[in-house]
């Protein structure tokens, strides 16, 4: 017996809602004409990859941050409207990105 039938044996009256689970290829986010920016930099001998240039809502961007950041299975943060991955991850970013439409353009090197 599964979760599922223990909760209508509990609850008999309930009907369950539909869920949607059809997911956009952007999740909602805010496309933009001009391109990200991914740029690669070492800050005390480290590399880390910086996502700039978005023009939409804070919000969406930190949304992009996280799926970025799990995506990738790596650190980092979103400060003062940039994203900051740690480690080179230019061409991985570039294609995530790309697939959910974003038009991006590869700075230094």
């Amino acid at each position: 017996m599964d979760l599922q039938d223990q909760l209508k044996n509990l609850f008999p009256d309930h009907t369950p809602e539909s869920t949607d689970t059809t997911e956009d290829s952007n999740d909602g986010l805010w496309l933009q004409d001009d391109p990200i920016i991914c740029k690669y930099e070492k800050r005390k001998g480290k590399p880390i990859t910086i996502l700039e240039g978005y023009t939409g809502a804070t919000e969406d961007f930190k949304k992009l941050a996280k799926d970025l950041k799990t995506k990738l299975s790596v650190g980092g943060s979103f400060k003062d409207d940039r994203i900051i991955i740690q480690g080179d991850y230019r061409d991985k970013i570039m294609t995530i990105l790309k697939e959910k439409g974003f038009n991006v353009k590869r700075v230094g090197g």
